[in-house]
């Protein structure tokens, strides 16, 4: 019976080291399992707050969080992946957002074409066994590229191709060309998730091209050989380009047309020669004059510095005050104690 009693009473003690789940309070508390808040009308008590501020806001929490933890266990459950996931409502209370919602990602043309058919995408394993190779391979990555070049040493001449055709560079030329398809389809979808028109070749064409870019491109075309479209002959009901930016696209709006007949294109090449042979030198007056001022003012201050020297030698000499007798030597750093120093005594 004492053991008995013993374990009935630490079971006891356990007890009361956990709360119960149940939570009695006032006014009831508004739980938001949107939002997993919970907003708690009751009176906040300050005497509790101050004799022990920790402790009051530790159980205050846990009875907050209790209350949470009870409504997500009453919401529906479902599975995700080995692991059973509770369903969020609708969120109750708004609250202020800095950004606006974020907008889900627009499908592609194949995302559409599969969820219109129920295509499930299936997910690649990250290596598979090569069986030339013998042994396993990634699936995508540098290193599949140095399999497949591992594997891919040797490569079979079709009959019907050139023998002297290098399969290699063939090869790595596809590839190249398989990867820009890639991109365009890639810049595609986003272009037309943006709803922007796009040709469909990469360039406009009559199906999705105006009359008047028509015109333009005919235009511009035609004014861009060596005679700015002089001597193209016009074409049938051909019109002359109008709107913004013509002139600046063709060419020839930038610079001369050439003569047309021969008599003028001779005298114009006889005038560039001429032009070139009798060109005189252009003499710049101002700048002449400036350099002639430099070099006198230079002058001036030469001759100015020879006639101060000459002054500064005639002045050397005896001057009428200065006596004959020459001048006391010093001790020259020699010290006589025979001699009475004469001055203040120092302490």
């Amino acid at each position: 019976m004492d053991i008995v009693k013993e374990v009935l009473e630490k079971q006891k003690k356990d007890l009361e080291k956990y709360k119960p789940i149940t939570v009695q309070k006032h006014l009831e508390a508004v739980v938001d399992e949107g939002h997993l808040m919970v907003t708690d009308p009751n009176y906040f008590d300050d005497d509790k707050f101050k004799s022990d501020r920790e402790q009051y806001l530790l159980d205050l929490t846990r009875d907050n969080t209790q209350l949470l933890i009870n409504s997500i266990w009453e919401l529906p459950t479902e599975r995700e992946e080995e692991s059973v996931v509770a369903k969020l409502p609708a969120a109750r209370m708004v609250l202020p957002r800095a950004r606006k919602l974020p907008v889900p990602k627009p499908l592609t043309k194949w995302e559409q074409i599969a969820k219109a058919k129920g295509i499930k995408k299936r997910t690649r394993d990250k290596k598979v066994y090569d069986e030339v190779l013998d042994k396993w391979v990634p699936t995508y990555g540098y290193q599949r590229f140095k399999a497949e070049k591992e594997k891919d040493w040797i490569i079979e001449v079709p009959q019907n191709a050139d023998p002297n055709k290098d399969m290699f560079a063939e090869k790595r030329d596809l590839r190249i060309e398989r990867i820009a398809k890639n991109e365009i389809s890639r810049m595609r979808n986003i272009a037309r998730a943006k709803k922007i028109q796009t040709p469909r070749t990469g360039f406009l064409g009559p199906e999705s091209a105006s009359a008047k870019e028509l015109v333009t491109a005919a235009n511009i075309a035609k004014a861009s050989t060596a005679s700015v479209g002089v001597f193209q002959e016009k074409l049938s009901n051909e019109k002359q380009a109008r709107g913004i930016g013509v002139k600046e696209l063709m060419p020839g709006r930038k610079r001369k047309r050439a003569p047309v007949t021969i008599p003028g294109e001779k005298k114009r090449n006889l005038e560039i020669v001429n032009k070139v042979l009798n060109k005189k030198p252009k003499i710049d007056v101002e700048k002449a004059i400036s350099m002639q001022k430099a070099e006198a003012r230079a002058e001036r201050e030469a001759a100015a510095d020879e006639e101060g020297g000459k002054k500064k030698g005639k002045g050397k000499g005896k001057g009428k005050g200065s006596f004959g007798r020459k001048k006391p030597k010093g001790g020259q750093g020699k010290r006589n104690h025979s001699k009475r120093a004469v001055g203040r005594k120092r302490r």
